[in-house]
C-alpha cells in the first residue's frame, strides 16, 4: 500500500511546510490578546495551531509514500463515509453550531467539518468517474448527469448547513475538471444557467447574506454591522504600508477585526508584515499553483491528471477567495486562507491534498 520512492517534487513540499510554519507565527501573533482574554491562556491557539501543524505534516508525509491509484479503490466507502458525515452533522444534539451555522461535528476533544473532507473525496471521486465513463463524457445521460447528480446531492447538504460558498468552491472545482476532461460546453453552460436562479434565490431570500453583498458594494453604508468585517481589514492592510508595523505590533487584531487567526489572517499579515510580506505569501501560493500544475501536466495516468488538477484547484480557489475577500474584491466568505488561518480540518484536508500531489510527483519524475 505504501511505496517509498525518494524522487518527489522538494518545491512543492518545502513551500507547504514553509506556509504551515508561517502560519504557526501568525496564528500566535494574532491569536494572543484573545487567547489571554477569553480562556486566560495567550498560548491557547498557538499550542492547537502546533498540534494541527504536526498532523499536517505527518499527512504530508504519509500520503506521497501512499500509491494515490489505491484511493480508486477506496472512493465508494469514502463517498459514502463523506455523504453520511454531511448528513449527520444535521442532526440536532450531533452537529456544532457555531454563528447560526452548524458545519462541526464534535469528535471528543476536537471538532471535524465534513465539508472539508467532501471537497477532497468529490475532487478524487470525480477524478475516477471522468476515467471510467471517458467514453461516454459527450452522452448526457451516461455521462454527465450522474457526476452532476453526485456534485448536486453533496452541494445542497453543504448548503443546508449553511454553508453556500464551500458548496460554490467545489461546485467550481468539479466544473474545472468537467473542462479538463473535455466535457461538452453546452452541457456545462446548461447546468450554469440552471443553477443561477438557484443561487439568486439562496442569496436574496437569507438576510445575512443579501446584507454581506450590500456590504461588498459599499460597506462605508452599515460600517458598524455588515461593513465592519471588511472596513477593519481595510484599516489594517493601510496601516501596514511597504513594510509593516512589525510581527507583533498590529492593532487592528486587538478586538476590532473580526477573526484575525482565521478567516482575516490575512489582513494581519499585510499590517504587520506589509505590502512585502503579503506579496511574499501570494509568491509561495503562486510557486504552488503553478508546481502543481506542471505536475498535473506532466502525468501520462489521466486518474493522476485529474487528481492534481483539482487538488491544486482546491487550494488555489480558496487562497484566491480568502485573499479576495480581505482586500476587498470578494464578499464576505468565512473561508481560511490554506495552510496559514487557525483551522484544523482545513488544514489536515489541504495536508492531505499536498501528500496525494506530491505522490503523484513522483510518478511524473519516473516517467
Amino acid at each position: 500500500m505504501i511505496k517509498r520512492v525518494s524522487s518527489f517534487d522538494q518545491i512543492i513540499f518545502f513551500t507547504a511546510i514553509t506556509l504551515l510554519l508561517i502560519g504557526i507565527v501568525m496564528v500566535y501573533s494574532s491569536s494572543t490578546i484573545i487567547a489571554a482574554e477569553n480562556f486566560h491562556d495567550p498560548y491557547f491557539f498557538l499550542k492547537k495551531d502546533i498540534l494541527w501543524v504536526i498532523l499536517g505534516i505527518a499527512c504530508i508525509l504519509f500520503f506521497m509514500n501512499f500509491d494515490y491509484k489505491l484511493l480508486r479503490k477506496y472512493i465508494y466507502p469514502l463517498l459514502f463515509i463523506s455523504f453520511f458525515l454531511l448528513i449527520l452533522v444535521l442532526v440536532p444534539d450531533l452537529g456544532k453550531e457555531v454563528g447560526g451555522a452548524k458545519r462541526w461535528l464534535k469528535l471528543g476533544f476536537f471538532s471535524f467539518q465534513p465539508s472539508e473532507l467532501a471537497k477532497l473525496v468529490l475532487i478524487i471521486y470525480m477524478s475516477h468517474s471522468l476515467v471510467k465513463k471517458e467514453d461516454y463524457l459527450d452522452n448526457f445521460s451516461m455521462g454527465y448527469l450522474p457526476n452532476l447528480l453526485i456534485l448536486g446531492i453533496f452541494s445542497l447538504l453543504i448548503i443546508f448547513q449553511p454553508d453556500l460558498g464551500t458548496a460554490v468552491l467545489i461546485a467550481s472545482v468539479i466544473f474545472f475538471l468537467f473542462i479538463i476532461a473535455g466535457v461538452r460546453y453546452s452541457y456545462l453552460l446548461y447546468s450554469f444557467l440552471m443553477i443561477l436562479p438557484f443561487l439568486f434565490t439562496a442569496i436574496s431570500n437569507v438576510g445575512y447574506r443579501k446584507r454581506r453583498i450590500l456590504a461588498f458594494l459599499d460597506p462605508w453604508s452599515d460600517p458598524f454591522d455588515a461593513g465592519f468585517q471588511i472596513i477593519q481589514s481595510f484599516l489594517a492592510l493601510g496601516k501596514g504600508g511597504l513594510i509593516g508595523l512589525g510581527l507583533g505590533q498590529g492593532e487592528q487584531k486587538l478586538f476590532y477585526l473580526p477573526e484575525p487567526h482565521t478567516d482575516f489572517i490575512f489582513a494581519v499579515i499585510g499590517e504587520e508584515l506589509g505590502f512585502i510580506g503579503a506579496m511574499i505569501i501570494i509568491a509561495l501560493f503562486l510557486f504552488l499553483f503553478l508546481k502543481g500544475i506542471k505536475v498535473a501536466k506532466g502525468c501520462s495516468d489521466p486518474f493522476g491528471k485529474y487528481l492534481a488538477f483539482g487538488i491544486i484547484m482546491m487550494i488555489t480557489l480558496q487562497v484566491i477567495i480568502n485573499i479576495g475577500v480581505v482586500v476587498g474584491l470578494l464578499p464576505t466568505k468565512g473561508l481560511p486562507l490554506p495552510f496559514i488561518s487557525m483551522g484544523g480540518s482545513s488544514l489536515i484536508i489541504n495536508s492531505v491534498g499536498i501528500g496525494i500531489l506530491l505522490n503523484i510527483s513522483k510518478r511524473v519524475a519516473k516517467e
